[in-house]
């Protein structure tokens, strides 16, 4: 169970990174565009999350799981994914849009690193 969810967590880590990096990937570009990275690295941060709560218990059994922090990570990854779903087919992503999406994603980072 350790080696699954260590798996996960790295899986959930990379995807993270992902999204920022293919958001960021796109500050330049005139016009942007949502790649469809973004939407796949979201989701696949959503079920590393999803393994990693799964296996918490048998991994850490001493610890309590934060579900108040999972809550929220899980709104603001399904807020990534909805905005991205809605936006994916536009020719055109717009600043808010794509700033949006941006805070979304250090928002998750955040909450993952500082949230005890």
């Amino acid at each position: 169970m350790k080696t699954i969810f260590t798996v996960a967590f790295i899986l959930h880590m990379l995807a993270i990174i992902g999204i920022l990096v293919l958001l960021l990937n796109q500050s330049f570009k005139s016009p942007r565009k949502l790649s469809g990275g973004v939407l796949h690295s979201a989701l696949t941060a959503l079920i590393a999350g999803v393994v990693m709560v799964g296996t918490w218990t048998k991994v850490h059994p001493d610890e309590a799981l934060n579900h108040t922090k999972i809550g929220v990570k899980l709104l603001v990854v399904l807020a990534i994914l909805v905005i991205g779903y809605a936006n994916v087919k536009k020719s055109e992503l717009k600043k808010n849009t794509w700033l949006t999406l941006i805070g979304l994603t250090v928002l998750n980072i955040i909450i993952a690193t500082s949230w005890k």
